[in-house]
């Protein structure tokens, strides 16, 4: 038996090069945008929800501890006067129902990531 040599005959094509580069570099950022939402949401969602609870949870603590010693009422007064409402960073204003919102717009983004990661990658 004599072997059987099989070749491509086509020749290289740039257009379908250049399609496959632009897939490849789509599939990349999608799918890093996908596990950076992925890491961040749960944390900002936590965050968000943690700092909407504390007010209301110190202010049943101080309702709790008014018939307590009057000391300890001021320190937990004080504590739970001292909370923010919101934290301003630069031209940024956090609150806590933004970053409950943020925390969910982050999982929608790892959605509509992985999403269209795995439309790119059947491109490939």
């Amino acid at each position: 038996m004599l072997p059987i040599e099989i070749r491509d005959e086509r020749p290289f094509d740039l257009a379908r090069a250049l399609r496959l580069g632009l897939w490849l570099v789509a599939h990349f950022v999608f799918y890093f945008v996908q596990q950076v939402a992925e890491l961040l949401a749960p944390f900002v969602l936590i965050l968000g929800v943690g700092w909407a609870i504390l007010p209301k949870a110190m202010e049943a603590v101080t309702r709790s501890t008014s018939s307590a010693d009057p000391q300890t009422h001021d320190i937990i007064a004080h504590v739970s006067d001292a909370i923010p409402a919101q934290i301003v960073v630069g031209s940024h204003v956090l609150t806590a129902s933004g970053l409950i919102f943020d925390g969910f717009a982050l999982m929608a983004v790892a959605a509509a990531g992985s999403t269209i990661a795995a439309l790119a990658a059947r491109e490939l």
